[in-house]
């Protein structure tokens, strides 16, 4: 089974595609830097809780929904 921080960038990655934004974007969304989602979303970054928080709300989605698709 792939590292739990591998499957929540691809989560990410996933959502963020069918919203249609750049990282960049989503970056600025979420208040955070894009290099540190790219780093998500490649499983390069153990994510706080406080950030999952940013991420799913930028996401439009529950934190239960994001991890569903972890």
């Amino acid at each position: 089974m792939e590292d739990i921080r591998v499957r929540f960038g691809k989560a990410v990655r996933k959502r963020r595609h069918k919203l249609g934004v750049s990282q960049e974007e989503f970056a600025d969304m979420c208040g955070l830097d894009r290099t540190y989602i790219g780093g998500i979303e490649r499983g390069e970054r153990n994510v706080s809780l406080m950030n999952i928080e940013r991420i799913a709300k930028a996401l439009r989605i529950s934190l239960s929904e994001l991890f569903r698709e972890v």
